[in-house]
């Protein structure tokens, strides 16, 4: 009797254990934030990006100073609503990534417009929320976070002259990049437009994406001239779109590259301190996903 009792008891205290480690894995995972390293605050900056936006002439969809110019439009394909910014540039060092909270870690997250208003930012989009991964390149503002390279895996470099190319982590390191000049290597894709063609096909939706969805997309048209895109999906008032569709659109606007970026919930724009799109990840409730960090153009 003592003997079954034993064997009872014992049973119910390895189940215990395997649940509790179980949910901690779990909650190491994907809840408990860890911070590995802090940005440093960039205050002067700050100081001077307030001085040239007070500058600027703004209205509802355009702002225009002597270094950027931004104008945004509303458009209607596929049963969506497309949210695109064109930008024109004097340099490229207005465009720019944000991390949230201004650290690299995992799980450390915020909302796009919270990163945005952290750092002054006139126009940002959700980035490749790094912290969803384990491994593909993160390199910020010259700076190599991550290193740890995912076989297939294509991303966007963006270099210190504003110029952008698309690269498999399979054919180059973290550190080359460095050296070619990367300011920016952004993980997520796939790679939309190459050489001004569409480079995916209905089948890159596997793994990806099975059905049209919000999304988020940078591109390049010329010399510091760019475009963020961000199409709303997964309500009745706007379907969302394949990424075919997407590099199609994309294709429209003259891009010479073009990448896709997180999407889901977590498709966001902001812009002159607002959010101009419908962001959901349920398709029930509008409200932005908290993700890693943003792409933006500010001072």
């Amino acid at each position: 009797m003592f003997s079954r009792m034993k064997k009872y008891w014992w049973r119910i205290l390895c189940s215990i254990l395997l649940i509790a480690f179980t949910t901690y894995v779990l909650a190491d995972t994907f809840l408990i934030s860890k911070v590995y390293t802090v940005v440093e605050n960039e205050t002067e900056k700050e100081r001077s990006n307030e001085k040239n936006q007070e500058k600027a002439e703004t209205t509802k969809t355009s702002y225009s100073d002597e270094n950027i110019q931004i104008k945004v439009t509303e458009y209607r394909e596929n049963d969506t609503t497309i949210h695109v910014a064109d930008i024109t540039l004097s340099s490229a060092e207005y465009l720019k990534t944000a991390l949230a909270k201004g650290s690299y870690g995992r799980n450390v997250t915020e909302k796009t417009s919270e990163m945005a208003e952290d750092v002054n930012a006139i126009l940002a989009i959700n980035g490749d929320y790094y912290g969803a991964q384990e491994s593909g390149y993160v390199i910020r503002d010259g700076v190599i976070y991550r290193d740890t390279k995912e076989s297939g895996q294509e991303d966007l470099v963006i270099y210190e002259d504003g110029t952008m190319e698309i690269i498999s982590e399979d054919d180059v390191t973290a550190e080359e990049l460095l050296q070619k000049g990367a300011k920016e290597v952004l993980s997520f894709g796939p790679a939309l437009v190459e050489n001004s063609e569409v480079s995916v096909t209905e089948n890159d939706e596997v793994g990806k994406a099975m059905a049209s969805n919000p999304r988020t997309a940078i591109g390049v048209i010329d010399d510091l001239h760019y475009v963020f895109v961000v199409a709303d999906g997964r309500t009745t008032e706007s379907a969302g779109l394949s990424l075919l569709e997407l590099a199609e659109f994309m294709t429209s606007l003259g891009v010479k590259t073009a990448y896709n970026l997180d999407g889901g919930g977590s498709s966001t724009m902001y812009f002159n301190g607002e959010i101009l799109n419908n962001p959901t990840t349920n398709g029930k409730n509008i409200e932005e996903r908290s993700v890693s960090d943003i792409v933006y153009i500010g001072y």
